[in-house]
């Protein structure tokens, strides 16, 4: 339940148009919601602006349909990450009007979507192609939290001038969100370009001695660069949720 619905419930209530006893009813499951293998936190979109998240990966296809079902029948939506084919299949039976990103492997349902977003938007920067799945997670979240997105992908250090064709669309961001593996360097740059936050993303893309993402990590936490803040790896959602704040707290939102 988000603010304006509990709002317009008390009103009704104060003039007599709803008996406390329904309110009530319609309260039942909130804060929480206990369904066994989970408890789901109606509460956070009153705390947060919007519901709580559905990581898919560990729990079993009917559990995840099972939280978003519940989810949607109280505010409408739903943000699903790491959904696999299984899951993602499922849901788009359950929720025609969900929307699935397989590159992202992300799953979203706004069923009553507000005006579109307004101000500056996130944009997301990846240092090479094999970068943009985690991309997409990020990109798809902070569309789902409220916040335009622009992409541009694939200037990373190597080739320098691909980034300098993209400092038009950079020197338009509420915040910017590097993506990058290999040895991470790509937000140092972006960092030294921008008068925004930028918030760097190391991904498990590299060889060997990359560990896994963690020399990229390691690069990024060690920045030469002002500004630049970092996520875990592989952490796209982190980085888009940290993105649409700020951009929301910009535009005053």
């Amino acid at each position: 339940m988000n603010r304006e619905a509990l709002e317009l419930l008390l009103t009704d209530v104060a003039a007599g148009r709803i008996a406390p006893a329904d309110a009530l009813l319609r309260l039942r499951h909130f804060p929480t919601e206990a369904l066994g293998f989970a408890a789901i936190d109606h509460h956070r979109e009153l705390r947060q602006g919007h519901p709580e998240v559905v990581f898919a990966e560990g729990k079993t296809v009917d559990q995840v349909v099972e939280i978003c079902s519940r989810i949607a029948e109280r505010s409408g939506r739903f943000l699903v990450t790491r959904a696999d084919d299984s899951v993602g299949t499922r849901l788009r039976e359950a929720f025609a009007e969900a929307v699935w990103d397989t590159v992202g492997r992300t799953v979203h349902l706004n069923s009553s979507p507000s005006s579109e977003a307004t101000g500056a938007p996130v944009v997301i920067v990846t240092a090479g192609t094999s970068d943009i799945p985690v991309a997409s997670e990020a990109a798809s979240t902070a569309a789902a939290f409220g916040a335009m997105v622009e992409r541009v992908h694939d200037v990373g250090v190597a080739g320098l001038h691909r980034l300098v064709a993209a400092t038009d669309v950079l020197s338009k961001a509420g915040a910017v969100v590097v993506v990058a593996g290999m040895e991470g360097a790509l937000p140092s740059v972006v960092g030294g370009l921008v008068d925004v936050p930028v918030i760097a993303v190391p991904t498990s893309v590299g060889y060997g001695a990359s560990f896994g993402g963690l020399a990229a990590l390691l690069g990024m936490l060690n920045s030469c660069a002002a500004g630049v803040t970092v996520v875990n790896i592989d952490n796209g959602f982190g980085a888009g949720v940290a993105a649409a704040r700020i951009v929301a707290l910009r535009r005053g939102g």
